[in-house]
């Protein structure tokens, strides 16, 4: 049990200070044969086993053959990413909130999964900085929080001209945005298929795919 204190008057869920009371700093999750240690400060799917079957329809829009390598947007504790690390060659994954790095980098090492890169940041200033550097990738997954890309996020991903795009989405609205933004830069929508995360709610996720025309 973790107690989070936020002294400040705050639309926030996390802050400032965190306790442990008793038992452990994490809780732990497991989805398909990978291990997950989650942190109080961390995002993790509530629902694994419809995140078991977001994940599996990622995995299979990657299209992954074992050389590519990929970027995942937003990448939380490094769920996608290290369900993907296994069918392709490296998986670079980006995350503003640091514990979430922390506990990424953690469940690679836990998992005996070699082949991560994980960076902190926010993804509008970090993957401009990959394709500065030359980072190249085959396909890039992004889970954007509700609110979607940020508009350099997206100028960004755009000059990375990624083969395909796999975007995860939690809000509709953004995902019809984002995704007519990538088709007037010269993508083309395969296909959406959504996910029931939350039964008798109005939120849905929604995975889509995309190819660079």
């Amino acid at each position: 049990m973790v107690l989070n204190v936020n002294g400040k008057k705050a639309a926030v869920a996390v802050g400032t200070e965190e306790h442990v009371l008793i038992g452990r700093d994490h809780i732990t999750e497991r989805l398909h044969d990978v291990t997950f240690q989650v942190s109080a400060n961390s995002f993790f799917q509530t629902n694994t086993l419809q995140a078991e079957r977001l994940f599996a329809i990622v995995d299979g829009a990657c299209g992954l053959t074992g050389g590519e390598t990929v970027i995942d947007l937003y990448s939380g504790t490094g769920a996608i990413s290290l369900l993907l690390a296994r069918h392709c060659r490296h998986v670079y994954g980006i995350e503003v909130a640091t514990a979430a790095v922390d506990d990424a980098v953690r469940n690679a090492r836990v998992n005996a999964i070699m082949n991560c890169t994980f960076l902190a940041g926010e993804v509008r200033h970090v993957l401009p900085t990959l394709v500065r550097d030359g980072v190249t990738a085959d396909v890039v997954v992004a889970d954007p929080p509700r609110a979607g890309f940020h508009p350099k996020a997206l100028q960004a991903l755009v000059a990375l001209a990624p083969a395909r795009i796999v975007y995860v989405s939690c809000n509709p609205a953004t995902l019809a945005r984002d995704v007519g933004d990538l088709l007037r830069q010269g993508y083309r929508l395969e296909w959406v298929q959504p996910v029931d995360m939350f039964p008798q709610t109005p939120h849905i996720e929604a995975a889509a795919r995309l190819r660079r025309a």
